[in-house]
């Protein structure tokens, strides 16, 4: 992908914004951030410790790969879940450091911004699939719905960064409260006796037992809210209860963010309308993937309650990385919004493959036997992988060289655009 020199030029505007509102964050998190930068040496480039936070969450899923390498819900070793609760943390914490590094060292620039956010969205996904094996939920749509959710949560926060210029943290935020959460069910999970069982069991199963006479005041809630089946509150599964409320969580965040992009854009004198047709992408993508999957309902071969489901979701999620960075650079750039992009294509061939004997009453092309979907599903992945990595390497090339900041070292460029460590030379103006 080249970078046109309108966007190169859109660059040199470019200036971070934030707006952090979690009470944690400030109070707790901001100092002991503020301290452990200290231990990293000024030598250290801050992407690197973001791609080394980002290991920590690979060794997770490799871990998981090791012990339940089909993702049939297998429950693994203690210390494994609890060493994804450290590793996530450990990713949070590097992740929150490299801009106060970058700062340290000098090499503040819309790179730091862009890879920051494609790691983000790379971990997104990984700890869909290592937090849907912890509550117990694995092959299900459970993990699908999980997925949409995460990566909804992702976009809309991208898209109003895009929008308003600043990256809004709200007083419950995915990358603060919500990684946290997300901490505590891994060990929750390494700890309880049952392991990931206990998400399985009611969620109000502690409070009936505590208080036997509370089962009547239950009973008439569930009557006056009309709930049955396990959606009753004495039934419902710990695990259930969770992934409602992040979907209650994903739609107060679209919400939350709409509101703030109407503040932006009416500041400026902009219509307010028109900023949700950026919404079109990433709905258009997810209805296409979830059309895919649904085809197993249709007789086609089965994706979500199978191995193939772990590929799969991998595909989806390099495809959103490779979609949501796309944003990112435009947001960095001031370049326009991006509507669609080459994975939408290849997906949307999947999703009508995998229906064909439904739609077209033909067998499908390169799905048609369990063989089949398992060689195309893996293929695919790579496929997503290995676009992404070309697209993070085109444009990581392409603006290093234009700011004369490097990425992974504590370099840049002095007058005569030779690369020089950092304290020798002239920096080139940003």
């Amino acid at each position: 992908m080249r970078i046109t020199k309108e966007q190169l030029s859109g660059i040199d505007k470019y200036k971070y914004s934030g707006v952090d509102k979690s009470i944690l964050s400030k109070h707790v998190l901001g100092p002991f951030w503020t301290w452990l930068v200290t231990l990293f040496p000024k030598t250290l480039a801050p992407n690197t410790i973001t791609f080394l936070g980002l290991c920590f969450v690979i060794i997770n899923v490799f871990t998981l790969l090791y012990f339940d390498v089909t993702y049939e819900g297998k429950v693994l070793p203690s210390w494994v879940y609890l060493s994804w609760a450290i590793g996530l943390f450990a990713y949070q914490s590097m992740d929150a450091i490299d801009g106060k590094q970058a700062r340290r060292t000098g090499m503040a620039s819309a790179l730091g911004e862009m890879f920051d956010h494609g790691c983000d969205a790379i971990n997104t996904t990984l700890e869909v699939v290592l937090c849907s094996h912890a509550l117990g939920l694995t092959r299900s749509w459970w993990t699908v719905a999980s997925q949409a959710a995460a990566l909804c949560n992702f976009y809309a926060s991208t898209w109003e960064e895009y929008h308003t210029g600043t990256l809004y943290l709200s007083a419950f935020s995915g990358p603060v409260e919500g990684i946290l959460m997300i901490c505590v069910i891994y060990l929750i999970t390494a700890f309880h006796p049952a392991g990931p069982g206990f998400w399985s069991t009611p969620i109000l199963t502690p409070l009936i037992k505590a208080f036997p006479q509370s089962v009547e005041v239950i009973s008439q809630i569930n009557e006056a809210l009309g709930l049955k089946g396990y959606w009753r509150l004495d039934k419902l599964p710990a695990n259930v209860a969770f992934m409602s409320f992040g979907a209650l969580g994903t739609v107060g965040n679209i919400i939350t963010a709409y509101s703030n992009v109407i503040q932006a854009r009416r500041k400026a004198g902009k219509p307010i309308l028109s900023p949700l047709l950026g919404y079109l992408p990433f709905f258009t993508h997810t209805l296409i993937l979830v059309t895919w999957l649904h085809a197993e309902l249709r007789g086609g071969v089965s994706l979500v309650h199978d191995a193939r489901l772990l590929p799969f979701i991998g595909y989806w999620g390099m495809a959103f990385s490779y979609q949501v960075s796309q944003l990112i650079l435009a947001h960095v750039t001031k370049s326009p919004f991006p509507y669609w992009n080459g994975m939408m294509v290849y997906s949307l061939f999947g999703m009508i493959d995998a229906n064909s004997l439904w739609w077209f009453g033909r067998e499908p092309l390169v799905q048609a036997s369990p063989v089949a979907a398992n060689v195309f599903i893996s293929m695919s992945f790579f496929v997503a992988l290995f676009n992404y990595i070309r697209f993070a390497r085109e444009v990581i090339w392409q603006i290093t060289e234009y700011t004369g900041i490097a990425c992974f070292t504590v370099r840049h460029k002095d007058a005569s655009g030779k690369w020089v460590e950092n304290g020798v030379g002239e920096k080139k103006a940003q």
